[in-house]
């Protein structure tokens, strides 16, 4: 009798548990996923170009990317380079280094469509402006908040206006080996210069100084996007 007393008791013991667990209401756990982050741009990756690929050829917008980084020397330092290759003579004295050399710059600019003018040498460079086709130059980085044109980021202390020709030069440059990119008066060696000025005009006559911006610039070291193109 009182093993039938013990076995009812279980029973209902198990009931009224049974009933309490199916009257719960709390909500039953969930472990949601973390939302996946994407990974931040490596600091040489800006504007499509990178240490594994310094140079990019647009021939649909006519454009050639280079990758540099900034020389903040030249934000308080006068010199007559915009930008020349890392591991050219000259490749410390420009404001923006650059990380393609003159040949294959020089090739990039044919397969947009410049044109080289190939109008000076060392015997008239310092009465001559170059010529070829006239380019635009913009640079931009990893959260600048657009393209800026090379006067707005490269100072003239007479205040005219940086006008780049594509003066072609390449032998010069295979054998001179300064790296030059684009100079800052017209020169007989640099794939590109600035026809405003003749050569001689910043280191022999003192007729202007150029510097970099530093107000608009990145901070020394900052890789950037160096995007040329045939002006309009």
């Amino acid at each position: 009798m009182k093993f039938k007393k013990n076995a009812l008791l279980a029973i209902m013991l198990g009931i009224s548990m049974l009933g309490f667990a199916g009257c719960s209401n709390a909500p039953a756990e969930t472990t949601e996923e973390p939302a996946a982050q994407e990974e931040p741009a490596a600091p040489d990756q800006v504007g499509g170009v990178s240490l594994e690929n310094p140079i990019l050829v647009d021939k649909e917008a006519k454009t050639v990317t280079v990758l540099t980084q900034v020389n903040g020397k030249y934000f308080t330092e006068v010199t007559r380079h915009a930008s020349v290759f890392k591991d050219g003579t000259n490749g410390a004295k420009s404001v923006f280094t650059a990380y393609a050399d003159p040949v294959a710059f020089y090739d990039a600019l044919v397969e947009i469509g410049a044109e080289p003018g190939n109008n000076m040498n060392l015997d008239n460079a310092a009465t001559t402006h170059v010529e070829g086709t006239a380019l635009d130059m913009k640079v931009t980085w990893n959260g600048a908040e657009k393209e800026y044109d090379v006067n707005e980021v490269i100072k003239d202390s007479n205040g005219k206006q940086i006008a780049f020709k594509f003066g072609g030069n390449l032998e010069m440059a295979k054998n001179k080996n300064t790296g030059c990119l684009s100079c800052l008066d017209s020169c007989p060696v640099g794939i590109i210069s600035n026809s405003t000025y003749t050569y001689g005009s910043v280191e022999k006559t003192s007729e202007v100084t150029f510097m970099g911006n530093k107000d608009i610039l990145p901070e020394d070291g900052t890789y950037i996007a160096t995007v040329y193109s045939i002006a309009e």
